[in-house]
């Protein structure tokens, strides 16, 4: 039976019910997201290279700001693409392969920048607390083996779950309630006993999500008891105003994050985690670019270098 299962969802697939079922909104959505898209591909694309154009951004902030961005547009083009061509489809099927694909790829993105943030917060203690042992902590070679290390975690963690995944059946509906192929609204749907499967995910998420999130608060906690000890007012805000960016953008992507994922399956409600997965899935990484380059005095100064270049 379990066999027989495995192969209808293998060979029918799923339906993703995106967004919204309503189809008079299905073209805004696809206007929408489709602009989302292109500001996130633009912005990110334009982040790497003000930091790869001028030489005074070659430090390890921007060197893993620069692969946040592109992590960001792989990120959102694992959803995206496809959530764009579902608005403007009858079926909005995809393939049981196709599915645990997408899985896959959005989880390993995912993770990965959840351990860029990381490495960032670790880059501002050391600048803030140390900054005379700075550039020896912080070495190239140590911000290369963090990115490489955020990278291989992730995709180990994604292929664990997606190997999990795969020993599910589905046999009733095959209609995911979401806009792609998120673990909770497909767990949702199998007919094999999942507890295991939770217990399992609940287990190895805390311990590969919540690694760099307690790193991120030790990091921060920290860098406050270093700038409460900076006697004037301005040299406070100085130094805090170097984590600006930074802090904006954990609050908003764990924010999101820990409200979707760390609750029981029985909790799980529709409409409110497709509005807190929009969040951290495309929201974020569009905002990105605007919050870094926005507060940022060394982005502008680049943005500006290269518009001149440009234009000569």
């Amino acid at each position: 039976n379990d066999n027989s299962s495995w192969g209808s969802s293998s060979t029918s697939g799923f339906i993703l019910l995106g967004l919204s079922s309503n189809p008079q909104l299905q073209k805004p959505l696809f206007i929408t997201f489709l602009s989302m898209y292109i500001v996130i591909l633009l912005g990110n694309m334009l982040i790497i290279l003000v930091i790869r154009s001028d030489s005074r951004l070659h430090s390890p902030m921007y060197f893993f700001l620069s692969i946040l961005s592109f992590i960001d547009i792989c990120f959102t083009s694992v959803i995206v693409p496809k959530m764009l061509v579902n608005f403007l489809s009858e079926t909005k099927a995809i393939s049981y392969i196709g599915c645990l694909v997408q899985m896959y790829f959005f989880m390993a993105f995912g993770n990965t920048d959840s351990y860029l943030l990381a490495s960032m917060a670790i880059d501002r203690l050391v600048a803030i607390c140390n900054p005379l042992q700075y550039a020896m902590v912080m070495s190239d070679g140590r911000c290369i083996i963090l990115a490489v290390v955020s990278c291989v975690i992730s995709h180990l963690h994604a292929l664990l779950r997606v190997l999990l995944m795969s020993r599910l059946s589905f046999c009733a509906s095959h209609v995911i309630k979401h806009f792609f192929c998120d673990t909770q609204p497909v767990l949702k749907l199998s007919c094999s006993d999942t507890s295991s499967s939770q217990v399992v995910v609940m287990t190895e998420t805390l311990a590969v999500i919540v690694t760099p999130f307690l790193c991120i608060i030790f990091s921060y906690l920290r860098i406050i008891v270093a700038i409460l000890k900076i006697p004037s007012a301005s040299g406070k805000w100085k130094t805090f105003s170097t984590c600006g960016s930074h802090l904006t953008i954990v609050v908003l992507f764990y924010g999101s994050i820990i409200y979707v994922y760390f609750r029981p399956l029985s909790s799980y409600s529709v409409v409110k985690d497709r509005v807190a997965t929009v969040m951290y899935t495309v929201v974020t990484p569009m905002l990105n670019p605007f919050i870094y380059s926005l507060r940022n005095k060394d982005m502008k100064q680049g943005l500006g270098k290269l518009r001149d270049r440009i234009k000569f």
